[in-house]
């Protein structure tokens, strides 16, 4: 991967560092070809990019660029599914494999970029060693959708049945009887939406046998409508804004977040909001992973 791809990740404040020095590695992924209703994702990490050009360095509580984001090229999402997919897994798998404690950050793209993310990860941690926790609106269990077992609709069930990952699931209130199903014969952790918002939780409590690393998949539409329209399937009644981030935060607590994903965005011309706040979310999430790691000594489960 080249080094000068323009823009970087707040740009606007920041030259591209050395690859080796950084913390964070920005991975564009602008994939769509599953996507059920409104279309658009592909342009999501262009338009989230572009958005960090406006970001405060200063996060509201510190500055999680000090720690340095270096910017890749855009995958390439041409070909076939396997190929891009492919291309996917080793674009994550270089960060990991750099000496030092890397944390990929991907940006869609639609939901279906997860599997191959993962697919790296577990390369790296091993099956048993990392869990993803899931904020969305859907479930993203069903086997397959229009045909496909590689649908956006069907990512977590791929996370989950054929890497064997954990999963919990936040703020979930769109499902299927199938999606049902799963989830109660698999026994399959989470908070819905319908108890998330409102009683306006702010902390969860991870499972005791949750892995000890986690990934984050952070789906736009797991956000209200009010906040975040740009999205392919909005579903009323999602989380707000400071309670996302309480979420988040929760999570960082009780373990250790060894990269994430931001997903689903599928800019609308003429209204930057969403796109912004899908930047603001992203930098927000560094910041909640490098405040995290100033924590002495390992994070002690609270189950």
């Amino acid at each position: 991967m080249s080094q000068f791809r323009e823009p970087i990740f707040l740009g606007s404040e920041f030259d591209q560092p050395k690859e080796s020095h950084a913390l964070f590695h920005v991975i564009p992924v602008p994939y769509e070809a599953t996507v059920s209703y409104g279309q658009g994702t592909k342009r999501g990490p262009g338009a989230i990019i572009d958005a960090s050009l406006q970001l405060e360095v200063f996060d509201g509580t510190s500055s999680p660029a000090e720690e340095c984001i270096y910017t890749h090229n855009d995958v390439d999402c041409s070909g076939t599914r396997e190929e891009i997919f492919s291309r996917i897994t080793k674009a994550v798998a270089r960060p990991l494999k750099a000496d030092g404690d890397k944390v990929p950050v991907i940006l869609g793209g639609e939901h279906s970029i997860t599997y191959p993310v993962m697919q790296a990860m577990v390369e790296k941690y091993g099956p048993d060693n990392i869990g993803v926790v899931q904020f969305d609106a859907h479930a993203d269990l069903r086997d397959r959708y229009e045909g496909s077992p590689y649908s956006h609709a069907s990512v977590m069930r791929r996370i989950h049945d054929d890497l064997g990952v954990a999963i919990y699931q936040l703020g979930i209130r769109a499902l299927c009887p199938e999606e049902f199903m799963y989830r109660l014969e698999r026994r399959i952790p989470g908070v819905d939406a319908k108890v998330l918002v409102p009683s306006a939780m702010k902390e969860i409590l991870l499972p005791e046998s949750f892995p000890e690393h986690v990934f984050i998949t952070f789906d736009v539409d797991a956000l209200d409508p009010s906040i975040m329209p740009a999205t392919g399937t909005p579903v009323p009644g999602g989380l707000s804004w400071y309670q996302s981030l309480n979420l988040l935060e929760s999570v960082a607590a009780q373990r250790k977040v060894v990269g994430f994903d931001v997903v689903e965005l599928a800019p609308m011309d003429n209204f930057v909001a969403p796109s912004f706040a899908a930047a603001d979310l992203t930098y927000k999430i560094m910041g909640i992973i490098a405040r995290s790691r100033l924590a002495t000594g390992p994070q002690e489960h609270k189950n």
